[in-house]
């Protein structure tokens, strides 16, 4: 791929107007039409900032956007352009910058920390980074998790463009699994036979004291039903019932345990039967995959002239985590700094737009320098 453009400019002012342009441009993860519109307006970004078009990369219907360097081990940013926010938050919530503080829906998670990345890309004119902007990150990455896995396993590292509530890097995460157990008893009338009946709620009831037992405090696992239902009318014995299940955990082996264990449930009442649908959503990004990364992380910002905070361990996930499970080192949190993800009010420090811009420009500059058949290892 030839230099990187020189379009565009890197005033705060400038930024910001690209900012507005992003946020308003609404892109709730489930409205295709929506998240069609904001990848025609993130891909006229690219090209205004580094002069070159992505690729449109189609799964079931849905676009993700890639622009690969041509270097056969390269340094991949990656980033999501959907947001969690619904068609229309834009008309009672719109993009503002106060003093300090810019606010809009997905301002900080994370279409921020996508325009620091397309000004770093622009900043350190490297000939080997690839650029892969997803939009199905807030719904667990369904269509994009096999071609964020193929081009990461082409890279020598891969950095995460996901926000910081506090400027520090996130050098583990937890792995997410996810799951329905179904139970499947026999319907009777309440009050006639109930004794002709198996109840599914009565055998669900068990079951969720089983799997609360399931998780491990000490190593962080946590194992938690959320979502059940169960029965049809008041007055018959429940024919079925089922739980959601969220797991998560800070290792694969804490995981690959709590999965043994769910498939080994087995019923209490006789006669009824279990199924199990779902498993490992993300694998963990643990701190052995992040580490080598975080070191230079820390010296690049302290040539810059400010020191890095530590980095930091947190149980959500993100794109990072697939990358990292393939054993590709992996830095995250590397986007805007601010607050209130998913949350009304979310907002991205102004002053820090620079700041980490710059970071991830320097990163980029020191991992091209280096020889391209050197690996960055964990």
């Amino acid at each position: 791929m030839t230099e990187r453009a020189r379009a565009g400019t890197d005033e705060p002012g400038a930024l910001l107007d690209h900012l507005e342009r992003l946020v308003m441009a609404e892109s709730p993860s489930e409205d295709l039409a929506l998240v069609r519109s904001c990848a025609d307006v993130v891909a006229d970004l690219v090209r205004e900032f580094l002069g070159e078009s992505p690729q449109r990369v189609d799964v079931e219907g849905r676009p993700h956007l890639l622009l690969r360097s041509g270097a056969e081990r390269p340094v991949l940013l990656l980033a999501h352009l959907d947001t969690v926010w619904p068609a229309g938050t834009t008309a009672h919530w719109p993009f503002t910058v106060d003093g300090d503080w810019a606010t809009g829906p997905g301002v900080f998670d994370m279409k921020a920390g996508l325009l620091q990345g397309l000004q770093a890309m622009r900043a350190s004119r490297a000939r080997d980074v690839d650029l892969l902007i997803t939009s199905d990150e807030e719904i667990g990455s369904p269509t994009s998790r096999g071609l964020i896995e193929r081009e990461a396993r082409r890279a020598r590292a891969v950095l995460v463009l996901e926000p910081s509530a506090d400027g520090a890097p996130k050098t583990a995460r937890k792995g997410v699994s996810m799951y329905r157990l179904q139970v499947h008893g026999r319907a009777s009338h309440a009050g006639l036979e109930p004794e002709a009946g198996i109840n599914a709620l009565v055998e669900l009831a068990a079951q969720v004291a089983v799997l609360e037992g399931l998780a491990d405090p000490r190593a962080g696992t946590t194992v938690t039903p959320t979502v059940a239902r169960a029965g049809s009318t008041a007055n018959t014995v429940p024919a079925a019932a089922e739980v959601a299940l969220d797991v998560r955990a800070w290792s694969a082996a804490e995981q690959d345990r709590v999965d043994t264990a769910l498939r080994s449930l087995t019923p209490t009442l006789s006669g009824a039967t279990l199924d199990l649908l779902g498993g490992v959503n993300r694998p963990p990004l643990e701190v052995a995959a992040s580490a080598s990364l975080m070191g230079l992380a820390a010296r690049c910002a302290e040539e810059l002239g400010f020191a890095l905070p530590a980095g930091r361990a947190v149980g959500g996930a993100s794109d990072g985590n697939f990358t990292a499970g393939l054993g590709v080192p992996t830095l995250d949190g590397l986007g805007a700094v601010g607050h209130g993800a998913h949350a009304p009010g979310e907002r991205v420090l102004v002053p820090a737009l620079a700041e980490r811009a710059a970071l991830v420009t320097r990163l980029l500059v020191v991992l091209s320098a280096a020889d391209e058949q050197t690996e960055v290892h964990t």
